[in-house]
């Protein structure tokens, strides 16, 4: 009994080592994938030429409630930051539908870059995402020094991007 008891404890001593690792370690070891974004206005965005500035690649849907609470969060950000570098890309989910996509994006006015993913592929290539909203932020060198699921802290993601726009100008 008690040696059951240990060897169960061993392995939730283990399991939880390594979840504090892959969770405390840095995640901008990891670049970004090389991806092409096609915007809903048939703009074609490569991510090689994305590089050196920030970018905020953020998955979402339509039906997503906490989606929908980021937008006012997402137009400020690119309002505050788009003239130092910054772009955002946002990536609607594979399962929502193109027309409602296009509809939110002209409601909102909104002045970034949408994208549709409707085989999924953007989706696998940054880690197979199927929860929204997630988003990555990448470093101007194409790492991944952030990468949420949830609503996003603004006050962190800016903090990060002022940080990277800093190691730009040195």
């Amino acid at each position: 009994m008690k040696r059951t008891v240990f060897i169960k404890s061993i392995a939730a001593l283990t399991i939880l080592a390594a979840t504090a690792w892959l969770w405390l370690s840095p995640s901008t070891t990891r670049k970004a994938p090389d991806v092409a974004f096609v915007t809903i206005t048939d703009e074609k965005i490569l991510m090689q030429e994305l590089s050196g500035h920030p970018l905020l690649v953020t998955f979402w849907a339509t039906d997503c409630p906490s989606c929908i609470q980021e937008i006012p969060h997402l137009k400020k950000l690119h309002q505050d930051y788009v003239r130092h570098g910054l772009r955002i890309i946002a990536v609607a989910m594979y399962y929502d539908m193109p027309s409602r996509v296009v509809a939110l994006t002209r409601a909102e006015n909104l002045p970034y870059p949408v994208v549709l993913d409707p085989l999924a592929e953007l989706a696998r290539a940054f880690g197979d995402i199927r929860l929204t909203p997630t988003s990555f932020l990448i470093a101007p060198d194409g790492s991944i020094g952030m990468h949420k699921t949830g609503l996003l802290d603004f006050a962190l993601v800016r903090s990060k991007i002022r940080q990277m726009l800093q190691q730009e100008k040195t």
